[in-house]
């Protein structure tokens, strides 16, 4: 399966030096019923593009949006991907029904050298392609802006294991450590990468890595929890509560992190967050979030860098979340989440444990009555703004009680299909009974275990 992919992939693109990276920056304005968009500017940053050439085209089929960059003369596609965005988790809560609002967002490919069109794509509410939006980008237009802006700070190699070129380039970005604190990033930063690479796949893969640190100075530690009305000018614009959900870590400051950004050669993005409060977030092809100083940022780490990096679908469905559900069930894209019951149709059919049966039955009443419990508690406690640490002896109740029933259930460590998905108790299926994308395991499952090196496939030449 892995050689045909490569082959699928290998459509050469550039000559052997690589190009400069650009960027086009726009505006996303829009609500539940109108979508705009809107060039700003068009950037050409100080690196060389960091993506690996021989790979230009991905067939994977991710995201709920996707870019491509086409000659404009030819028509040729030159470079394209899959991504998702903050506006499009937004579109999905109940604000956007009665308020319209604007997110910057940004595209990052080589620099060409004649004038390309830049089409994205969105699905509909089928999950088919439509085009949104065309246009016309010429790099020697005299507005292309090619100025430097001021360093963050030094960049670290925390980990170099080949030219960016030929390695997905992961970047850690610290964000609230004050310069005093830099040495803390650091050692956070290698601890989350460790635990990373403690994981399978990224285990038996690490060669295929790099991984850098930037750490822009913060005027004070930590960043913002407007809950609590803490309001903080860290340098990335980190914040909890996003669209109103208090774990949820979101930057919505896109200028202030490409602007850091910008500086390290990177395919991927996880921010540290030099907080303690449980919480982090993940966007597909954006980057992902996670407060350092958590006793369960391991574990939300991994599980965030899952949806940024390989698109994987959150598979739990008792937690609260902003988003509303579609008003009619579909084949979901993501490669970890399915509404089909056929074991011949299902995305995951090749990797179904022989004799299991469609559905799979597993202990979901049993779990839910748990979850339904555990939930109240975790409110109260958030509530009456208890001490984090009966927050994190809460969680590691949870993971107990859990481990326990699940792992006496008898279709446990199968590859089946599982009723209770992707924020869905029912008509959505997840491929295990457990995986990290589900509660907080330790390990991701097999099926997750091939859309991550399906990616890693995608941004490296190799192991």
């Amino acid at each position: 399966m892995r050689t045909l992919l490569l082959m699928a992939l290998a459509t050469p693109l550039l000559a052997a030096d690589p190009p400069r990276t650009m960027r086009l920056d726009f505006y996303h304005t829009g609500n539940a019923t109108t979508e705009i968009y809107a060039v700003d500017k068009v950037v050409v940053e100080p690196l060389p593009w960091p993506g690996n050439p021989a790979r230009p085209i991905d067939p994977l089929n991710l995201g709920d949006y996707f870019f491509e960059v086409a000659d404009a003369a030819s028509k040729k596609v030159l470079y394209s991907r899959g991504f998702s965005s903050i506006y499009g988790e937004w579109v999905t809560t109940a604000e956007a029904k009665t308020a319209s609002r604007t997110f910057h967002e940004s595209l990052r490919f080589p620099t060409p050298e004649k004038p390309v069109t830049v089409t994205v794509r969105k699905r509909d509410a089928a999950n088919q392609w439509k085009d949104a939006w065309t246009t016309t980008v010429d790099p020697k237009d005299q507005f292309v802006d090619t100025s430097v802006p001021e360093e963050p700070g030094a960049l670290i190699a925390i980990e170099k294991n080949g030219p960016p070129s030929e390695k997905v380039d992961l970047l850690i970005l610290g964000d609230g450590y004050t310069a005093a604190e830099r040495p803390k990033f650091e050692a956070d930063a290698k601890r989350m990468v460790g635990h990373l690479f403690a994981a399978s796949p990224f285990k038996e893969r690490r060669k295929s890595f790099n991984v850098w640190g930037l750490c822009p100075p913060a005027r004070e530690s930590g960043v913002s929890r407007p809950s609590l009305g803490k309001h903080t000018a860290s340098p990335v614009g980190a914040t909890y509560d996003a669209f109103g959900s208090e774990r949820y870590i979101l930057t919505f400051d896109n200028r202030a992190f490409r602007r850091v950004a910008q500086f390290a050669p990177y395919d991927h993005v996880e921010i540290l967050c030099n907080n303690r409060t449980y919480g982090g977030g993940g966007i597909f092809n954006l980057y992902g979030t996670v407060s350092a100083d958590s006793a369960w940022a391991a574990y939300v780490f991994v599980h965030e860098f899952g949806h940024t990096f390989a698109a994987l679908a959150d598979e739990y469905y008792t937690s609260p979340v902003a988003y509303l559900p579609a008003d009619k069930k579909v084949e979901p894209w993501q490669p970890n989440a399915t509404a089909q019951t056929d074991p011949s149709k299902v995305k995951w059919k090749d990797q179904l444990t022989a004799g299991t049966p469609a559905p799979t039955p597993w202990p979901k009443a049993e779990y839910e009555a748990w979850s339904k419990d555990y939930q109240k508690r975790r409110a109260q406690l958030r509530k009456d703004k208890r001490p984090e640490a009966e927050m994190e002896a809460l969680f590691a109740e949870d993971r107990r009680v859990t481990e326990k029933l699940l792992g006496a259930a008898k279709h446990f460590g199968q590859v089946g299909l599982f009723e209770g998905s992707n924020y869905e108790a029912t008509g959505l299926y997840r491929p295990a009974m457990d995986c990290i994308m589900f509660s907080r395991s330790a390990e991701f499952c097999p099926v997750c275990r091939r859309a991550i090196e399906r990616i890693i496939d995608l941004y490296s030449a190799g192991p």
